[in-house]
């Protein structure tokens, strides 16, 4: 029996000297403990070597999808069929193939296995013509070819070279801002003016390149790089300018640096082109999904493709915001929502209700089109269009949702304002920069002041009241109790003033107040009773005076007329009482308060 032995530097070919040691397997092991026993039991017949690692691959992938390769069949022609013998193979399918296209008598079992187990432990011995170096040196290689082979490896899936692209394009892009801010810097010292009116930075860096000094700035041909009224503006700008004087050499020195601005931002257009198509060629479906920036630098954060095909979607939202994410973690806050995949179109369409939800949304989606992309055998994009597409509607739907969840009332429409900011174009009013100061406000401009409103005592009102229900008939009583409420208020003005017809009971009534140091309230009780008492008496005198004067009174009149004064006095009197019983009840209660307290 013939045993086909494969290698990483060839195939070998061992004649079984003794078909019965396949009887006893579990002992089998034992005849292959020196090199010398082994042996005994085989011995090598031919050994061919691979002309290169080429081969050596084509020939391992052959033998692992079970395929007869050319080499493999040359050497069996030469050395096998021949001698019409049994042909041990470790490999089930490829002895099949074996057995079709040569027809060879091929045996795979599990004592073949132990067989093949028990040479490649002495290998080395049995395979004398072939130093260990070189065997571990082709073992090696043909590892890394193989391995690459199985990832369908290609030089456009190197993820490397769009990891160095997008930080290049970064760091030129600080570096543009930076050359572009010590341009404008630089030059406005001579035309301060060319900033406001160009405001492009690129523009006004090839503007500058052009026009040098300012006084070259009318007799210069910007109609390439601007429109007509700007270009205008700009030689009627230089006319005028405040600018100092520059000489010839600072002008020269301000162009080279415009000559290096415009060259790096050409050459940053060129790198965005690379990596535009670099990424598509890399991961088309991340592409279509998050854009060629985001997806560059999500790959570059992770490291490499592979990397961020391993990472899971939670893990793919939050990236670009680990900071975030450990501090809240720290403070027992709320996590981040979202990183790097913030800044992508889906997310920067939705309203900022639903930028939480569509990150989540998008970041599952790219994870997948992330493995498809790294691992997968197609290279189109179907699938990043297909995830976009449901995206897209599935944000509609969001949108839709909030528009539709608003009532009228003004609760719902103040959550709806909160998340949809209304856009106004407020102009700065330029009245509000003179110092000068202004004219005199119109009437209808200032504001009118709320009048208090005079506080009436309740027990006048009281009394008014009962005067006027105790009128009789009589158009002559009517005339009198009208004349005598007329001379009422300007009897009050006048005891306010202390003005009365008596000036002894005003120095009265003053001297009383001065001398008496008792509370607020008991000097506003003397005060009323005072002024009441006061207000009482001129009613009498009036009153007898229009008495008087009518010719027609009789006496009787003059008796119900008194007993309703009479009436009307007991009424205010037990009014009184009852009005300085409750005060006193009120204070006795706080004191009760107070004490429990």
């Amino acid at each position: 029996m013939l045993v086909l032995f494969e290698t990483p530097a060839g195939y070998a070919i061992f004649k079984l000297l003794n078909e019965n040691k396949l009887t006893e397997i579990e002992n089998l092991y034992h005849d292959f403990d020196t090199p010398e026993a082994a042996c005994k039991v085989v011995k090598l017949m031919h050994f061919e070597k691979f002309a290169d690692t080429a081969e050596a691959l084509a020939a391992t992938t052959a033998a692992v999808e079970g395929k007869l390769c050319k080499s493999l069949k040359k050497v069996i022609k030469r050395h096998c069929s021949e001698l019409q013998e049994q042909l041990a193979v470790a490999d089930v399918k490829l002895g099949n193939a074996i057995k079709d296209k040569l027809s060879l008598s091929c045996v795979s079992n599990t004592a073949i296995q132990e067989l093949m187990r028990c040479i490649r432990s002495q290998m080395d011995s049995l395979l004398a013509g072939l130093p260990k170096k070189e065997m571990t040196a082709m073992t090696l290689g043909l590892a890394h070819s193989l391995s690459r082979y199985k990832l369908k490896f290609s030089p456009d899936k190197i993820d490397t070279m769009v990891i160095q692209a997008i930080c290049l394009l970064d760091e030129l892009d600080k570096e543009l801002n930076n050359y572009v801010m010590r341009c404008r810097e630089w030059y406005c010292w001579h035309f301060p003016e060319l900033s406001k009116i160009v405001t492009d930075s690129i523009t006004f860096v090839k503007t500058v390149k052009i026009i040098g000094t300012r006084e070259n700035a009318i007799n210069s041909d910007l109609s390439d790089i601007l429109p007509e009224d700007v270009e205008q503006q700009i030689k009627e700008a230089a006319e005028i300018s405040m600018g100092t004087e520059i000489s010839r050499d600072d002008v020269l020195s301000i162009q080279r640096l415009c000559d290096e601005i415009i060259e790096t931002s050409e050459y940053r257009t060129q790198l965005y082109d690379y990596l535009k198509a670099r990424m598509m060629s890399l991961s088309p479906n991340l592409t279509v999904l998050v854009g060629e920036l985001i997806g560059a630098r999500l790959i570059s954060r992770a490291g490499s493709l592979i990397n961020l095909a391993k990472h899971p979607a939670s893990t793919v939202q939050i990236l670009g915001a680990e900071k975030a994410l450990f501090r809240a973690l720290k403070t027992k806050k709320d996590t981040p929502k979202y990183g790097l995949i913030y800044h992508a179109q889906l997310i920067g369409q939705s309203s900022m209700k639903n930028k939480g939800k569509l990150s989540r949304m998008l970041a599952a989606k790219a994870s997948l089109a992330t493995r498809v992309d790294a691992l997968g055998e197609n290279e189109n994009f179907d699938l990043g269009v297909k995830h976009k597409v449901r995206l897209e509607a599935r944000l509609k739907i969001l949108e839709e949702r909030n528009f539709h969840s608003i009532s009228g009332t003004g609760k719902a429409k103040a959550k709806f304002e909160k998340y949809h900011t209304k856009s106004e174009y407020i102009q700065y009013p330029a009245a509000a920069d003179t110092t000068l100061p202004s004219a005199k406000r119109k009437h209808s401009e200032i504001e009118k002041k709320v009048l208090i409103e005079e506080i009436r005592n309740p027990d006048e009102e009281i009394v008014k009241k009962k005067k006027k229900k105790g009128i009789d008939g009589s158009p002559e009583e009517s005339v009198a109790t009208v004349l005598a409420e007329e001379e009422t208020p300007t009897s009050k003005k006048k005891n306010k003033k202390g003005i009365d017809g008596n000036p002894e009971e005003s120095v009265t009534k003053v001297l009383a107040e001065e001398e008496t140091p008792t509370s607020k309230k008991k000097k506003k009780r003397t005060k009323t009773e005072n002024v009441e008492g006061d207000n009482l008496k001129h009613e009498e005198e009036a009153e007898g005076k229009t008495i008087e004067s009518e010719p027609g009174t009789s006496g009787e009149q003059l008796k119900k007329k008194k007993r309703r004064k009479e009436k009307d006095e007991e009424i205010e009197e037990v009014t009184n009482e009852e009005t300085s019983e409750n005060i006193t009840s009120k204070k006795k209660k706080k004191k009760k308060k107070k004490c429990d307290e």
